[in-house]
């Protein structure tokens, strides 16, 4: 499952077809034909990336401007950019990993026949 996740392969067959840009997943995969679009990852590999690295990222900035005091354009010129790539590299492999998981627990988007009114 970490291969999947690291390197953005498919998790039926291996192959390495599940993104279709940075972190935009295919509809589906190129050798096997697996619907990628059937699985819900939904935003909350983004949520938990973005509170788990922004908690980071504040301890950092504090630690550093207690310890230095350096100018506010330091901050801005650190932690701004170190923010942005934390939470986009991150996020890949967080999306593969829950449609990894997903997959591996015949987890799926939900399809409903009829209507629920009686």
């Amino acid at each position: 499952m970490r291969e999947a996740a690291l390197f953005g392969s498919c998790p039926r067959c291996g192959a390495r077809t599940l993104f279709d840009g940075w972190i935009a997943f295919a509809d589906r995969c190129r050798a096997c034909g697996l619907e990628y679009a059937k699985f819900n990852v939904g935003d909350g590999p983004a949520a938990f990336l973005t509170l788990g690295i922004g908690t980071i990222i504040v301890a950092l900035a504090l630690w550093l401007q207690l310890a230095v005091e350096p100018a506010w354009w330091v901050h801005v010129i650190l932690w701004v950019p170190l923010t942005i790539v934390g939470v986009l590299a991150g996020l890949r492999a967080a999306k593969a990993w829950l449609l990894v998981a997903e997959y591996q627990r015949r987890a799926e988007e939900h399809r409903h026949e009829g209507s629920d009114l009686t």
